[in-house]
């Protein structure tokens, strides 16, 4: 990790959000070097729609192979019967709260949607 590594924490369950935000800058910003390194972090109802969304997947998909990491909380994603979904879908699936609390108090670039 690093000042030129950003996180994209995504907790809100609107698509039109994830279309239009989360993925549209995450895809952008890797694929015109905005950032070194891009990750998106899905959180809560995020894997459920994740999952669930067709053009969400397909995104997530032109995300991945545009260079954008992607990896969901691992107890958010066991609640919601997603994890073998996401795994599928190339998406690492980890527990998230300590790292998310290094990221914070390591002041890394953190964008929460």
């Amino acid at each position: 990790m690093g000042k030129n590594h950003l996180h994209i924490l995504w907790t809100n369950d609107n698509v039109l959000t994830a279309e239009n935000m989360v993925m549209l800058y995450a895809i952008n910003a890797k694929k015109k070097n905005w950032w070194e390194e891009v990750t998106v972090i899905i959180w809560g109802a995020t894997a459920k729609i994740a999952v669930e969304d067709e053009k969400l997947r397909s995104l997530i998909q032109d995300g991945i192979e545009s260079g954008v990491h992607f990896s969901a909380c691992k107890a958010c994603a066991d609640k919601l019967g997603t994890t073998d979904q996401l795994l599928a879908m190339g998406v690492e699936v980890l527990y998230w709260g300590e790292p998310l609390t290094k990221l914070i108090k390591d002041a890394q670039p953190l964008l929460t949607i």
